[in-house]
């Protein structure tokens, strides 16, 4: 494989949102422009059931909204729809295509000792999570710092992230960031929450100023660029908008 990495800081980070909207409570073009709002600028497209030229059409949408903050839509699998960024499972494809942004699910170290010129990982899952019942063991916050200790790419957290505290914890734990899906598409006000969320991880690595032994001040980590609300567009069916929605998550691997 010749592809090359994407340079250092330029992959996801903060929160990041998963789409599913078999569970959202709104259209996803609705739920993405509400998380946009609330300082989200990653967000990966799933949805992979939807016939290709539907998801694309969907891809084309949710990117034009994140593109008015500034921020970058993923889709899931090895086909960008029209991007350059793409998510892949841990089952392949192997070598990963040749995209600016590619990155892969992880759940363990053998598949971190897979990897090649992948941009950024994501693993989970980090606790219990109601998309996905009963699959784990969860990692725990112990076992993901332990594995993003050993990964040689960047760290998104997944699965069971719905809280700041949890969003805390995880980046003490040296996860760049946390994929959150359930907690931003089951929102009753996705802004708010995704406020709420991107707080919680501003905080965690930009902490209050310290005093040092000599009186002067000190502020070891990076800040943020400010948050852009941007208005989403109208979609039918294919953001879930208009057709009933299924009680039951789907079972794909994110």
């Amino acid at each position: 494989m010749t592809g090359e990495r994407a340079p250092a800081g330029s992959g996801p980070s903060g929160v990041v949102v998963l789409t599913d909207r078999r569970v959202a409570r709104d259209g996803l073009d609705r739920i993405v422009a509400g998380a946009v709002a609330g300082g989200v600028r990653w967000v990966v497209l799933r949805e992979k059931d939807l016939p290709r030229a539907e998801r694309a059409a969907l891809a084309a949408d949710l990117r034009a909204i994140l593109a008015g903050a500034g921020g970058t839509l993923i889709v899931a699998g090895p086909d960008p729809l029209g991007g350059d960024a793409v998510h892949l499972p841990a089952a392949g494809p192997y070598p990963p295509p040749t995209h600016r942004l590619v990155g892969r699910s992880c759940h363990d170290q053998a598949e971190l000792d897979r990897l090649t010129t992948e941009h950024y990982v994501t693993l989970s899952p980090v606790h219990p999570t109601r998309t996905k019942p009963g699959y784990g063991p969860p990692l725990g916050v112990a076992g993901l710092g332990s594995l993003v200790r050993s990964s040689p790419v960047p760290v998104l957290a997944l699965g069971g992230v719905e809280t700041p505290e949890q969003v805390t914890a995880c980046i003490q734990a040296g996860a760049t960031g946390v994929a959150v899906l359930g907690a931003i598409m089951r929102a009753t006000d996705p802004a708010e929450t995704a406020a709420t969320l991107t707080r919680a991880f501003k905080e965690a690595v930009t902490p209050e100023l310290t005093q040092t032994r000599h009186g002067g001040t000190r502020s070891p980590r990076r800040g943020l660029r400010p948050t852009v609300p941007t208005q989403g567009s109208s979609l039918t069916a294919r953001s879930g908008h208009g057709r009933p929605q299924p009680s039951t998550a789907t079972k794909e691997k994110p």
